[in-house]
Order: structure tokens, then sequence, then C-alpha cells
């Protein structure tokens, strides 16, 4: 008799995932905790191994495709394989598309459930024109394009900036990053402007007292926001170290769920990839991103004359429902007041 394998819940309030890959075959023999499947889940990759041995009888759910905590995904102990469908299986939704690609659905061979059509099934199909090339939204640049939309969508979000001289902190930083400085002076600023750590729930605004910081990382991937936790409790070094081994494991794929998740507020900094001036989008649930950009010598007006100095721009993007514009401006220039002072 078959075993049905189902999604399992994953904890922490996940309640879909993507088949991100498929480890075994149909056919194939597995024993009990052998690796079976990767479920993309919340940013993050995490390996299912086989709840029981036996044949791979049917895989339900192709790579590629989101569902919900309890879908069955495949049948182990059968030699039954999913008979050919007998004719085209495709949704409304997957028929209209292949009439705006041009796509015989008769021509097309389902990986769904069933010899169902999907998405990724069409598209691979779909005629290419003269230098083009398709790939499916999938896995985490899916996860990230789904994140950025809801907060583009929902968020009224409004940007203050403002210059700031780093020729003392680049002249005393050694080998520190500015990131780690940024965050020691973005948590100090927080600590006074208590609305901006925090973030919105439903009707609800929930100011935290904890200081998580998110530091956005960019990876092969895609973009990614792994959590420096407690940093209000962490020295400088520390903050510098915790930063670059949370960079470190987010490029590598090393971190943990709970790694990538919780942060109360967001900091971004890409060095010399910055910009002169970009506008980061909140990390929504969350209400405030603060941005470093690119740092270099510029002229200014230092003691009454024009010289050469270090200068970047700060970014503050807030939003507009939790926080007022005047309340974004003092924590900036507060930030910036402790950069120019260290």
């Amino acid at each position: 008799m078959a075993y049905e394998f189902k999604l399992p819940d994953l904890g922490e309030g996940v309640r879909e995932g993507e088949i991100a890959r498929w480890l075994v075959e149909v056919g194939q023999e597995v024993a009990e905790d052998d690796p079976l499947v990767e479920i993309q889940t919340d940013k993050t990759t995490v390996e299912i191994p086989s709840p029981a041995g036996g044949r791979v009888g049917q895989i339900l759910v192709a790579e590629g495709e989101v569902v919900a905590v309890g879908t069955p995904l495949v049948l182990i102990g059968s030699d039954a394989v999913a008979p050919g469908p007998t004719k085209v299986q495709a949704t409304p939704r997957i028929r209209k598309l292949a009439a705006e690609l041009g796509v015989d659905l008769g021509a097309v061979t389902g990986t769904g459930p069933g010899g169902r059509i999907t998405e990724g099934d069409l598209r691979s199909a779909a005629p290419a024109r003269e230098g083009e090339r398709r790939e499916p939204l999938r896995g985490v640049r899916r996860q990230i394009a789904e994140h950025l939309t809801r907060a583009h969508r929902d968020v009224p979000a409004v940007t203050v900036v403002e210059e700031c001289d780093f020729t003392e902190l680049a002249a005393k930083r050694g080998e520190r990053s500015y990131l780690a400085y940024l965050i020691e002076s973005a948590v100090a600023g927080l600590k006074e402007i208590q609305e901006l750590n925090a973030t919105l729930a439903g009707e609800e605004i929930v100011f935290w007292e904890r200081y998580d910081i998110g530091v956005a990382v960019q990876t092969e991937e895609g973009l990614l926001v792994p959590v420096l936790r407690a940093a209000d409790e962490k020295s400088l070094e520390e903050i510098d170290a915790e930063a670059a081994r949370l960079a470190e494991g987010a490029r590598g794929r090393k971190l943990k769920p709970e790694e990538l998740r919780g942060s109360t507020f967001t900091v971004t900094s890409a060095g010399r990839l910055a910009g002169l001036f970009a506008t980061p989008l909140v990390n929504h649930p969350e209400v405030a991103i603060l941005g470093l950009h690119r740092i270099g010598p510029r002229a200014a007006v230092h003691d009454g004359e024009v010289v050469a100095r270090e200068i970047g721009w700060l970014s503050c993007t807030f939003d507009h429902r939790v926080v007022d514009g005047a309340r974004a401006s003092e924590f900036l220039l507060g930030v910036i007041a402790r950069l120019e002072s260290v």
C-alpha cells in the first residue's frame, strides 16, 4: 500500500512552500530519512527527508509549484506511475496564457499532478524570439518578487535624504566596516525615535523593545535580509563580526530559517555599488529602512573653505501611515551626527 506524504508543518507560521527541487525520481528506491525534496519557504531552502522506505510511485507536485501545508506531494511504496493524460489538463489561466504566447497546448507535456500543464511547462514550450532567453520566476527570486510587490503596493513610502561627512570616520575606522558604525548609530537613534522600530500588524502598530536589525545582503540568487539579533547589547566589534558572518552565510546559503525573519528595522548598503542615491523599499511589515549610499571624495565647505571630503548620502524611507516626516528627519539627522562625531 502506498504511503501518501504531505507537505509537513514547517513551523513559525509557514503556510505554504515551493517545490524547489525533487531529490528522487519515480521508480527510485528510498530508505527512511533519505533526502526527498527541497522546499523553498520564506527565502530559505529546507531539505525534507523521506518519512518511509520504499519505491517512489508517483510525484504529485512539479518543481516550481507553490502548495499549502498538508498538500500531498508524493506516493512512496507503490510501483504505480501516474498515467499519461487522455486530454489536455490546464487551468483557464494557463489556456489564456497559451493563447497569448501562441502555444499549442496539445503539444505540451505537463509536469504537474495528473499531467497538468504548469506555467513553467508553457513558457518552456513558448517559441523564443531572436535574442531572447526565458526562465521561470522561481525560488528565492519569486519570494523576493512577492515580498517587494506587497511592500510597493501596501506601503505609502516617503524618502528623506541627508548628506554625511565621513572624513573623520574614514580615517579612524581601520578594518571595521561602515555598516557596523551605521547599525550602532541606527540603534541609538531608534531608542530616541521609537516609532521607527516598529511593525504594522493589521490595524495595530507593534512597537518593539528589542533591536533586531535586518541587514540587506546581495547574493547570486537575489537580495536576502538576515537578522542581527540584540544589536543594542553588542559592542561595535561584535556588530562588525556578526554582520560579516550573516553576509557570508547568506551568500553561501548556510543560514537557518530563523536567521532570516523577525527583524524590527532594516539597514541596507551595497558599498561601491550603492549608487549616489537610491530609494530602498521598506522591508514589510517594518515601517522604515535606513540606506547608506556611495561614499567618495567630493568638494565640500569645511571650516569656511572648499576642500575635498569623504561625503556620502544617507536615506530613510518610511511608512507614512506610521511615521511622520519630521520624526524620520530627526532620526536621520541624529544618525548622521553620531557618524560625524565618532
